[in-house]
């Protein structure tokens, strides 16, 4: 056997498909060898009693992402991926954003400046397409996707990025076309206003009132007319950040007639509730996110979701917004309306361990649903598996030995990224990891980042193993 460059020993190996006993060889920073009493190598990592999973792939996470109402995000590539390693994240997504009147292309060489020379870890980019024009359509979105950009985000809310139904069905038929995968922000956004607008004038400003503006209704309306959509084009999507039941019937309805219809939810939706907006002051502003979290019932329906199956990835959506910054989510004061607040929550860190505490330990899911969620299913979403989201021969040695036991309690001041708060702050969890490896390096060990700024590279996307292939003329 070629000479190894590290053996993990002892450690009990999670794919999402096995639990295995067995040592794990790297050399030149890809897996080579899984078997037992591998050779000595120079670097030797013990994992006895613990777990290796593959790195978790955060295929939903927003950083230096540029803003048009003048809000700016706290993480920008450094801080974002160095807070990712240290929750076990070893792959991240985030997003170049088109503006209206602007290129798309133009949004992703400016996205790749805001990341050279800072990731700490691997990415690639998902696009939003919030303009689609003749030359969007016809030459920039087709050569993207053809370039390794294979995924992107539409938006049926938010005024500077919202598009018509028939602008859905234009960009849907691209990724038809192109083989392209699709995520829907699914809100209704003239309901949604007419809400806001008869509030305000109530003055029910608060942020609790966010969730009162953003009913259960208007997210199941918007998640059936993206269905319906999707099955007129005959293409596969993704529901993006679920948040209870009415989209969840939604979504199984069109499951259960055999449409291509994925969906995933965010750690929010499993840990926070409607209440957590009704904080005293302005603190509830810190909970703002979109869709709002909702009860604990529709929590339950959630766990429920990620047990049977309807769910296929549970991300992040880490959204930086700091929360005492006139930048952030008090951009325009405390005293402002709820609908002036940055929506989003920081989360990249926590994701894993949240759902490893409250899912594995709780016997709500099992390791290697678990494993499926967080790192194999969006690898193969978003066209990545199987390089990242597994341990096999072959792929990247991006690992984590993570110690079961271990109880944490959740603190702001212990985490890496660049916000100022945490919505899960004082919340005692079990299960963390102790090291975190990218390609075969250890980047993070019992709480510090060892990365260098930079080392991460961008990876270039193939198509999803959950979309059809391009369509010949």
């Amino acid at each position: 056997m070629t000479e190894l460059d590290l053996v993990i020993r002892q450690g009990t190996v999670v794919t999402a498909a096995d639990v295995m006993q067995c040592d794990v060889g790297i050399k030149a920073g890809r897996i080579v060898a899984l078997a037992a009493n591998l050779p000595q190598a120079p670097q030797e990592i013990d994992a006895t009693d613990r777990l290796v999973l593959p790195g978790g792939v955060d295929a939903h996470c927003h950083m230096d992402q540029p803003m048009s109402d003048g809000v700016v995000m706290a993480d920008d590539f450094y801080t974002g991926t160095r807070s990712a390693v240290a929750g076990g994240t070893t792959t991240v997504i985030p997003f170049a954003c088109q503006f209206k009147g602007g290129s798309l292309k133009a949004a992703v060489e400016d996205y790749h400046q805001r990341a050279t020379g800072n990731a700490v870890v691997d990415y690639a980019f998902h696009l939003i397409v919030a303009d689609p024009t003749p030359t969007v359509l016809d030459e920039e979105l087709p050569e993207l996707i053809r370039s390794g950009y294979t995924s992107f985000k539409v938006y049926m809310t938010y005024d500077d990025l919202k598009l018509s139904d028939r602008q859905l069905l234009d960009v849907l038929a691209v990724a038809r076309q192109e083989g392209a995968f699709v995520m829907v922000h699914a809100e209704n956004s003239d309901c949604i206003a007419w809400m806001v607008q008869r509030l305000e004038a109530l003055g029910k400003t608060a942020p609790r009132y966010h969730a009162t503006a953003r009913p259960m209704v208007v997210e199941r309306e918007a998640t059936h007319r993206a269905i319906a959509l999707a099955e007129l084009v005959d293409v596969p999507i993704l529901i993006v950040h679920v948040s209870g039941a009415e989209a969840v019937e939604q979504i199984q309805w069109a499951q259960n007639r055999g449409l291509r219809i994925y969906a995933e939810t965010c750690p929010q939706y499993l840990f926070l509730t409607e209440a957590d907006l009704d904080q005293p002051n302005f603190e509830g502003a810190k909970c703002i996110c979109s869709p709002p979290p909702r009860d604990k019932a529709n929590q339950q329906v959630i766990w429920d979701g990620l047990c049977n199956g309807v769910f296929h990835v549970l991300s992040s959506d880490h959204a930086p917004f700091r929360y005492d910054d006139p930048k952030g989510k008090q951009i325009c004061g405390t005293h402002s309306s709820f609908h002036a607040v940055p929506n989003g929550i920081p989360g990249i860190e926590t994701r894993l361990p949240l759902l490893f505490s409250e899912g594995v330990n709780k016997g709500r899911i099992d390791l290697n649903t678990f494993v499926s969620l967080t790192s194999t299913n969006p690898a193969k979403l978003y066209g990545l598996y199987p390089r990242k989201g597994t341990i096999a021969i072959g792929a990247d040695a991006d690992l984590v030995i993570w110690d079961p036991q271990r109880q944490v309690t959740i603190h702001n001041a212990m985490l890496h990224h660049n916000v100022d708060y945490t919505p899960y702050e004082g919340m005692t969890i079990q299960g963390y990891p102790e090291i975190t490896l990218s390609r075969g390096e250890v980047v993070y060990r019992q709480g510090e980042v060892l990365a260098a700024r930079g080392r991460g590279a961008f990876l270039p996307c193939g198509l999803s193993s959950f979309a059809r292939p391009k369509l010949t003329p």
